[in-house]
């Protein structure tokens, strides 16, 4: 797969639906596994992701995450020198399942 996270295109598995300073909202969606990790990790680089001090993960229409692309979202979230608030919006119990085995409930919020 190959997809330029600054030019995000319907299909692929993660974009920024919003940025504004203060608040960012990353909507997931299909499969986030091996093929997507690249795209994810830099994604999670973009200088938008590095102001707000609150992030949203809206995973209600994410079908299967791996643990590979569960930590990259952790290392993300953990080593910013400002951790931002966490919260993971709409997660399968599958995907929730797979972010609680990789740590993401010790720095995240879960809504359904």
């Amino acid at each position: 797969m190959t997809v330029d996270p600054h030019r995000p295109s319907q299909s692929a598995p993660v974009r920024i639906s919003e940025a504004d300073g203060q608040h960012a909202v990353l909507a997931f969606s299909g499969d986030l596994d091996a093929p997507a990790l690249r795209v994810l990790e830099e994604l999670l680089l973009d200088h938008r992701l590095r102001q707000p001090g609150t992030w949203t993960l809206e995973m209600s229409d994410l079908h299967h995450i791996d643990l590979a692309c569960a930590y990259a979202l952790l290392r993300a979230v953990t080593r910013a020198p400002e951790p931002a608030a966490i919260t993971v919006r709409g997660a399968r119990p599958a995907v929730h399942r797979t972010l609680r085995h990789a740590g993401l409930e010790a720095v995240a919020t879960f809504e359904e």
